[in-house]
């Protein structure tokens, strides 16, 4: 049998690749993650599931982790893009200084695969083109893009000085279900939620700032297709390739649920970049389009969600 371990597992994507695998595979999991607070009670008793709870530091013992795993998913930050101009040198310590160390397990322990998942919504920072692809120049603006691009250059470097397998995905803006309501990321759910529940929805600028959105069903199956044997190339975008707007997603929020929303809008953040979509030609070349759920169709299974909880 496999054995898998997933950095950040107790988070958003984590929990959902965990259930992924679940139903897909025979695989022994280690999830480790700071805590345990929105992890499901299922999951948490699911004997095929080792639970490690911990912080990402430089200080973390990377080697009972990594030792016998045949594949790790690297999805932890310490931080996130809105806040992480905050404290450089702490942010930059706690991530690029920890992921060195265990790069440094990965390889002493000879690990078969490493994915990464990076940032394609912050690594690129400011560009004068409507769709971004992955040779494109990498300028962050902000220290969470600055550390993903370091992180993935980390791997490049362990790559060349060691066996090390790897693949960085840089994914979009993932939403769905066991994604926190009211927390620093995640606006559709965040807009979901105060619909549903009667607040004001909250507009950093005029709500012309144009992203990428992906339901977190189909951001899962491109990184299992990237961690496979067939991935050609070391980064992958990961996307929907389609731009909405801020005020786009209102006004269809709106539509799906048959609510009024409250807007308000304040000033704008100096973290965000007018436009950012991702070209996945090199990700849909190789594996196929990307499995699209719709918009609709994703509001609503994640509408559903919410109100389960």
């Amino acid at each position: 049998m496999k054995k898998v371990l997933i950095l950040g597992g107790t988070g958003f994507i984590g929990i959902n690749l965990t259930l992924y695998f679940l139903k897909n595979f025979e695989y022994e999991i280690t999830v480790f993650g700071r805590n345990l607070n929105y992890y499901p009670l299922d999951l948490q008793e699911d004997s095929r599931i080792k639970i490690v709870k911990g912080e990402f530091s430089s200080s973390c013992d990377f080697d009972s982790l990594v030792k016998e795993k045949d594949i790790i998913f690297h999805l932890i930050s310490t931080t996130v893009p809105t806040t992480s101009n905050r404290n450089i040198a702490k942010e930059i310590a706690e991530n690029i200084e920890s992921t060195s160390v265990l790069l440094e397990a990965c390889l002493k322990y000879k690990v078969k695969k490493v994915i990464f998942l990076s940032s394609g919504g912050t690594v690129y920072g400011i560009t004068s083109n409507r769709k971004i692809f992955e040779d494109m120049q990498t300028n962050p603006i902000t220290s969470y893009g600055l550390q993903k691009l370091s992180i993935e250059k980390l791997f490049y470097l362990y790559s060349y000085i060691g066996e090390l397998d790897y693949r960085i995905v840089r994914l979009s803006n993932p939403y769905g279900p066991y994604q926190k309501v009211n927390g620093l990321q995640g606006v559709i759910v965040n807009f979901i939620y105060n619909l549903l529940y009667n607040k004001e929805l909250l507009v950093y600028g005029d709500g012309s700032i144009v992203r990428d959105y992906l339901y977190i069903d189909d951001a899962i199956c491109a990184i299992m297709n990237i961690s496979g044997d067939n991935a050609k190339e070391k980064i992958y975008n990961v996307g929907s390739g389609i731009g909405l707007s801020i005020n786009e997603i209102i006004i269809k929020i709106q539509q799906i649920l048959g609510i009024e929303a409250k807007v308000r809008y304040v000033e704008n953040r100096k973290v965000d970049v007018p436009v950012n979509i991702l070209d996945i030609s090199r990700y849909e070349k190789e594996f196929g389009q990307v499995n699209l759920t719709s918009f609709r169709d994703g509001i609503l299974k994640t509408t559903a969600f919410i109100k389960q909880q």
